[in-house]
């Protein structure tokens, strides 16, 4: 049984292991064997500590003797994106900026998992402070979609999607600013979930993104993506945006609302702007599957969603040049050996040159010109009246329908280096993602077919902390097919 546990789902393991019929240091050894002969080929991982996770497994296996399971994660493996930090381990965002820096505390969300006994494993690939769509901006190496190695696995949260598709981790966290989340599980064919914003606290997420960031779960299915949101959802004093809101089960809620008609809006916007028709196949035969099951669909306009991109790369950018200005060179972070004057200002200089990829810059740079003296008002305002805009459409459109169905992605993953010197063509790789992020609503990806061999998504975008009905609609389809017993040839 041992070699199959890693490409078991979480909610299939949790009842194994309450059963008693495998160990959770069973189970986290195999996905360290996986990882072990995998990985070369996969790069998912920047590192792990097999001992680590080993150890974490053990104290499960003896609370579950002992006392009882402390939930559904206890003794579940569970990818860490390379963007959180937890106390004692490496905190790199993938840059070689902070290529030396170990973090001296635990995220909310990590806190939330070591609690329910959730086995930390690894530190996942990503793009550098999570700005890409295709994990080509690390510092650390490029990691490979498991379902075909020359093609990327979508970014920035590609280390965490790879690492689920590839069965090298059960469960993995991603962080999701305009689709980092979204759109790798849909290149990856696996589950993602995009909460609303202030759902799960950012307390110990490097921030990239301050209003548009969210932490997310990653999964095999869709209730093991409502079982890792459970477990790190709810309110946190020490994020100021986080929403006071009761803890729910999502996986008692999402089973509740088991057999609803729901209405389903397809955005217009959306539609017309798919750039490969074999990529559309498996989404039209997904709304036809809604539409045979009683539900009913119509078409809805977001009329805004043209200003998207262009909102998202103001606001994202800005916000990017002040978090990163702490990134000195005199603190914690990379320190230049060389520089022509001793004085802070060249350390400051030299430091964030040789410590910040080339993407990284782009953005620090566009960011500080559109909030800069003079077009402050003329970008980085408008900017903000339009993404009220494009929030207000989405509210619009709720009022008419419960949930929209999208594309998450204009094709499936491409193949690497095709777009890297094309800035322009690979951010509009997430042109149907990034809007959510702009209005702060959830979305979730999941898979629903392939073009040419590759994983298509279906996205779901939903209410404002509705989560459990995005889950209970894409549960409707998960159940119907079956997608997430198909990995990879690795």
């Amino acid at each position: 049984m041992s070699q199959e546990l890693y490409y078991k789902t979480a909610s299939e393991l949790s009842e194994l292991l309450e059963k008693g019929e495998v160990s959770s240091v069973e189970l986290t050894q195999s996905v360290i064997d996986r990882t072990k002969s995998v990985d070369d080929r996969v790069r998912a991982f920047n590192s792990f500590d097999e001992a680590d996770a080993l150890f974490q497994a053990e104290a499960s296996d003896k609370r579950r003797s002992e006392n009882g399971a402390l939930g559904p994660l206890d003794g579940i493996p569970v990818g860490i994106k390379d963007v959180l930090a937890v106390d004692g381990q490496p905190l790199t965002c993938s840059s070689k900026i902070l290529e030396n820096f170990v973090s001296p505390y635990d995220a909310t969300c990590i806190q939330k998992l070591k609690q329910q006994g959730a086995v930390l494993w690894g530190r996942l690939n990503m793009d550098e402070f999570a700005m890409g769509s295709s994990t080509e901006n690390s510092a650390m190496g490029l990691t490979s979609n498991p379902w075909n190695l020359d093609c990327v696995p979508g970014g920035s949260s590609g280390g965490s999607a790879a690492a689920v598709a590839a069965g090298e981790t059960i469960l993995a966290l991603g962080s999701d600013t305009g689709g980092s989340i979204r759109q790798p599980a849909s290149y990856c064919g696996i589950v993602g979930l995009k909460p609303t914003y202030g759902r799960v606290s950012r307390y110990g997420l490097a921030a990239f993104a301050s209003s548009l960031d969210q932490v997310g779960p990653m999964g095999r299915s869709v209730a093991d993506v409502a079982i890792l949101l459970q477990g790190i959802a709810g309110h946190d004093e020490r994020d100021s945006t986080s929403y006071d809101s009761e803890t729910r089960s999502y996986l008692e809620s999402m089973n509740s609302l088991e057999g609803k008609k729901w209405k389903l809006g397809l955005p217009k916007e959306y539609f017309a702007n798919v750039s490969d028709p074999s990529a559309m196949e498996p989404i039209e035969k997904a709304v036809e599957f809604y539409k045979n099951l009683g539900c009913e669909i119509q078409e809805v306009s977001l009329p805004h969603t043209e200003y998207a991109v262009a909102t998202y790369y103001i606001i994202a950018t800005a916000e990017a040049s002040s978090n990163l200005a702490r990134y000195d060179g005199i603190r914690y972070t990379h320190r230049a050996e060389k520089f022509d004057d001793k004085d802070s200002v060249d350390i400051y200089c030299q430091s964030r040159a040789e410590g910040f990829g080339e993407e990284v810059k782009r953005r620090v740079i566009l960011g500080t010109y559109v909030l800069s003296s003079g077009y402050y008002d003329a970008y980085y305002l408008k900017a903000q009246k339009t993404r009220t805009l494009i929030r207000q459409d989405f509210l619009n459109a709720f009022e008419e329908v419960d949930a929209l169905l999208t594309p998450t992605s204009p094709g499936p993953a491409f193949k690497k280096g095709t777009k890297s010197d094309d800035p322009l063509e690979m951010y509009l790789s997430d042109i149907f993602t990034i809007s959510a992020n702009l209005a702060g609503i959830p979305g979730l990806s999941l898979p629903c077919g392939y073009s040419d061999g590759m994983p298509i998504g279906l996205q779901i975008l939903g209410k404002p902390f509705k989560e459990e009905e995005l889950l209970a609609i894409a549960q409707e389809f998960e159940d119907a097919h079956d997608y997430k017993n198909q990995h990879p040839n690795l």
